[in-house]
């Protein structure tokens, strides 16, 4: 049976703007290796070749040219190999008749499962140019992006930023793209974005957001990197010279933002994910590495009357109580994130346009 999708219902193929905006699901027919290395939020990894295969073709190619490395490909892929990969294609067109399929440059190996896919009876659409056409045009966007005039969002550690900007119509989650929070314990349990998922996916949020070119945007002040990722140097370029509006709310406010957001929720994410031992084991690393990485800031002997309070926290912890954590919290932000906070924040004070709590400084935003 043939399956296809009229005009109407499918984006035109190269229209990447409409791709991305309207969730097209797309096939990466890469091997697995270039897919983890970047890819796009609506794409699935189903490949013609896996790392090692792709690997030997390669070397034949280079050794032998372009006919010797089909034909040996052709042979990898073959029997159970190609009869298993097709019925995952084939899923994968019943379950997204509006999607497109891609390899690097839109060339053989996507024109190879296409063509097969043919040979059984379903018509599937290559996306025009591959992942590197979708790759630049994404790269294009961060440029227009940086174009923008911006506001940035500021305050000490736990007044609440990046949740603020969820009502912020006009705002973009540079954390939530970089799966990163920024500071020494800013990482979450699964890995965050590689460079080049976190520019597509700040990209795509940019493009989702539909703003027109003049319209202001809000970001939240953050440093060069995000984690292990930077920014792009343009919008960094931006960020350093926009106006700035400042939250500042109260200590106890922002040391239960902080106790809730990696206290509790990291300990419920460890144990969902590992299972309540394991998780706890990985929860209580994943609090001694945050530590450890302010070791130097806050001198060897304060960093270690810290991590005393820590440990004894954690064995609290095992029997339920989790508050005492705020023992070591708290001096964390007052003597450590504060001040440091502080000293940054004092290089862009000519550039602080209004301060006040999480409500006041959103209806300032509202009224710009």
């Amino acid at each position: 049976m043939t399956t296809s999708t009229s005009a109407t219902e499918r984006a035109d193929s190269s229209d990447f703007r409409a791709i991305i905006r309207n969730k097209i699901p797309l096939m990466d027919v890469r091997a697995p290796i270039e897919f983890e290395k970047g890819a796009f939020n609506q794409s699935i990894n189903y490949p013609l070749m896996n790392n090692d295969e792709r690997a030997t073709v390669g070397t034949c190619y280079k050794s032998h040219g372009q006919a010797a490395a089909i034909t040996l490909g052709n042979e990898l892929v073959a029997g159970q190999n190609k009869t298993s990969r097709l019925a995952q294609w084939q899923a994968f067109v019943r379950e997204n008749p509006q999607g497109y399929l891609y390899c690097f440059r839109g060339g053989l190996r996507s024109q190879t499962v296409q063509r097969w896919l043919k040979e059984s009876g379903v018509n599937y659409p290559l996306l025009t140019g591959g992942y590197k056409a979708l790759r630049q045009f994404l790269l294009d966007e961060l440029e227009k992006l940086a174009l923008h005039p911006l506001i940035i969002l500021a305050g000490n550690t736990g007044s609440g930023k990046t949740p603020f900007l969820v009502n912020c119509t006009n705002s973009l989650d540079l954390e939530g793209a970089a799966g990163h929070r920024g500071s020494s314990f800013g990482s979450f349990v699964t890995p965050q974005s590689s460079q080049i998922n976190f520019e597509n996916k700040l990209a795509e949020q940019y493009i989702t957001g539909d703003f027109s070119s003049e319209q202001t945007l809000v970001l939240e002040d953050e440093g060069r990197l995000i984690g292990s990722v930077h920014l792009p140097e343009s919008l960094r370029q931006t960020m350093m010279l926009a106006p700035v509006v400042v939250i500042e709310e109260s200590l106890e406010y922002r040391l239960e933002q902080i106790y809730q957001e990696y206290i509790v929720k990291m300990t419920d994410q460890y144990e969902a994910t590992y299972g309540i031992e394991k998780g706890f084991v990985a929860f209580s690393e994943y609090l001694e590495q945050g530590l450890f990485k302010v070791r130097k800031r806050m001198g060897s002997e304060r960093y270690g009357q810290l991590k005393d309070i820590q440990s004894k926290a954690l064995i609290q912890q095992q029997s339920g109580q989790l508050q005492h954590h705020l023992d070591w919290l708290k001096p964390l932000l007052s003597e450590y994130y504060d001040p440091m906070y502080q000293y940054q924040l004092g290089q862009k004070a000519d550039r602080v346009i209004f301060r006040g709590n999480n409500a006041q400084c959103l209806a300032f935003l509202h009224d710009k």
